[in-house]
């Protein structure tokens, strides 16, 4: 560091040395922008635009990437190479800027502010390697304040990896190349097939496991209603009402050829008592208006009566009546 040093110049005569008492300090040169650069980070870390609080974070899988560099740096084919080879599917839209110089200022907070209203999910803020005094664009107040600014989470890539300016601390997250910068805001597409790979083998293993349990609950709940089932209800009354119907008919038959067996002998036994029985062997029956004659005092000399025989009735005038003395 180049300073400029105040102070008294003190003689000592013996050793016939010099010494400078000094009282002041002032950086010159390369010190004098150093001393700055420092004053700005203090400044900046006083009022907490250097706070990891502050820090977004970066889209894992972003659709549009904004780059903010000069159009012909070689950062930005940097780029274009390692994010066509990681995640081609990503659009990228380059708003030129001048990196150096006195406009380069002006012209990356004019080129950040475009980006930042693009839509983009990620902001690359990146120029290749220089002196300090090409990077000096990146250690102003206006371009930190215009990074901190953005509502766009922001990369920045600035120098070489050994180098880091203001921006690099008030931006979501350095980069020590371009090439790291791209990197850091793109996947692996074959991380991401293989991630996709392994989740649809879990989720079909998940789904699996679910369509089981599910089926296994159905069956329990279709078993559940086969068993309150009206249906099934009406099949148990109809076998036991087919049962308890055969039960009746071979009650009722047993019954009838009971019925008809007494029937049988009991007309048999009509048969055997009847009066009518004594016919077939050569006797009759007489009647008076319907009537059975048992004695004489059921009848009297001139009536007209009725008698049966085997196979006729005879109708007949009582003429006399003669007692049958014991």
């Amino acid at each position: 560091m180049n300073v400029l040093a105040v102070g008294n110049v003190e003689l000592y005569e013996r050793d016939g040395a010099f010494q400078i008492v000094v009282t002041e300090l002032v950086p010159m040169g390369a010190g004098a922008v150093n001393d700055g650069i420092e004053k700005l980070k203090k400044k900046l870390l006083d009022n907490g635009i250097i706070d990891e609080k502050n820090k977004k974070p970066i889209p894992l899988v972003p659709k549009k990437i904004a780059v903010v560099t000069s159009a012909d740096a070689a950062a930005l084919r940097d780029i274009l190479s390692v994010t066509k080879r990681r995640f081609p599917v990503c659009e990228i839209e380059v708003y030129p800027a001048f990196v150096q110089g006195a406009m380069a200022a002006d012209s990356i907070c004019s080129a950040l502010k475009k980006a930042d209203s693009s839509g983009a999910d990620t902001i690359i803020l990146t120029r290749g390697g220089g002196s300090a005094e090409d990077l000096m664009a990146f250690n102003s107040e206006s371009v930190a304040m215009a990074v901190h600014g953005c509502n766009t989470p922001i990369v920045t890539a600035v120098g070489h990896e050994t180098d880091t300016t203001v921006v690099d601390y008030v931006s979501d997250m350095r980069a020590p190349t371009p090439s790291a910068a791209a990197e850091i805001c793109t996947p692996d597409k074959s991380e991401i097939i293989s991630a996709v790979s392994l989740l649809e083998k879990r989720l079909n293993t998940a789904f699996e496991h679910i369509i089981e349990r599910k089926n296994a609950a159905l069956n329990e709940k279709i078993s559940q209603l086969k068993s309150y089932s009206p249906v099934r209800r009406l099949e148990r009354l109809d076998s036991e009402l087919e049962k308890r119907t055969n039960r009746l008919g071979f009650a009722m038959q047993s019954k009838l050829k009971g019925a008809e067996s007494r029937l049988i002998k009991n007309h048999a036994m009509l048969t055997a008592l009847s009066p009518f029985g004594v016919l077939d062997r050569g006797y009759s029956i007489t009647s008076k208006n319907g009537r059975v004659i048992y004695d004489k005092s059921d009848i009297s000399a001139g009536d007209s009566v009725d008698i049966r025989i085997k196979d006729a009735v005879i109708t007949a005038e009582v003429r006399t009546i003669n007692e049958i003395k014991e």
